[in-house]
């Protein structure tokens, strides 16, 4: 085990808070949605949101992540003044019972987005890396709120880089370093990097993106490495199953993103990846013990 498998602490700047992160962040998924891939229509009210943000806070979630329009391939968008509308409402519910929480939203629209951060949201989470709306990126700048820049090439599932499997993982870097300067250049202080898993790749193309995770985390040293994979495509085509039978897959991709490096987990399930990382921990602090009594004798 090599000693930058350890968890690189990160802090984001929210407001007038400055968060400090001394363990991975768990990202509870609040889909407020009638067609989310995995839990669509569970939590569409406001009551069920809330009360679904409420258990996930209560199961250990560092971040809650407010999404009403599902992001799944084939899903109808809304017009981002009705987005806008509806989550603001979520957000002001969510924040009324949760006011110390820390709250994302998951949006590709410039106008949802400052109206969730008006509402009281803290970052925002941008599925297209700021392809769908070109103000995205100077909103964010004016906000001021922590930015989730994620890889999506917006291509064909099966090759959108124009090359083989090997080196795709090279395309994303190459991308995310420019899309994060030009947020930087403008004023964008906390980026954070997601590599897009599921978003227009091959089930090939994810697991390279996997196994390139820590290239990713040395890549961006100072950029906080997000990763979204609960119980997605990627693992339950594999496994021949259903998003519903997908949580084993979930934890061991989990582990596997976690000795990389990931310090974010973007989840439905936060009670088990709340455990996985404990898990983890433990191992890593072992390992530590022992790299260093090696190192005294």
């Amino acid at each position: 085990m090599k000693e930058n498998n350890s968890f690189v602490p990160f802090m984001l700047c929210c407001g007038d808070r400055l968060l400090k992160y001394d363990r991975p962040a768990v990202m509870g998924i609040l889909n407020a949605t009638p067609d989310s891939f995995y839990d669509g229509g569970r939590h569409q009210t406001e009551f069920q949101a809330v009360e679904h943000a409420v258990k996930m806070i209560n199961e250990g979630a560092d971040i809650i992540d407010i999404g009403v329009v599902s992001t799944r391939p084939g899903a109808v968008l809304l017009p981002p003044d009705e987005e806008a509308k509806k989550l603001a409402s979520v957000v002001t519910a969510v924040r009324r019972e949760l006011p110390d929480a820390v709250l994302s939203v998951d949006t590709c629209y410039s106008l949802p987005a400052r109206a969730a951060v008006e509402a009281g949201a803290d970052i925002i989470n941008d599925i297209s890396g700021g392809a769908f709306d070109p103000d995205m990126f100077s909103t964010v700048a004016q906000l001021r709120t922590p930015y989730v820049l994620m890889h999506n090439t917006l291509g064909t599932p099966e090759n959108p880089s124009g090359r083989g499997v090997d080196g795709y993982a090279e395309n994303i870097y190459q991308r995310l370093s420019m899309l994060d300067a030009e947020l930087k250049r403008i004023g964008v202080r906390d980026v954070i990097i997601d590599p897009g898993f599921g978003f227009s790749k091959s089930l090939d193309q994810n697991y390279e993106i996997m196994a390139h995770l820590e290239e990713f985390r040395m890549l961006f040293p100072n950029n906080p490495l997000l990763v979204a994979l609960s119980r997605k495509s990627m693992i339950y085509k594999l496994l021949e199953t259903t998003p519903d039978d997908a949580l084993v897959g979930t934890v061991a991709l989990h582990s596997v993103a976690l000795l990389a490096g990931a310090q974010i987990l973007r989840v439905h399930d936060v009670r088990e990846t709340r455990q996985t990382i404990t898990v983890i921990d433990k191992i890593l602090d072992s390992y530590k013990r022992l790299e260093k009594e090696s190192k005294t004798n």
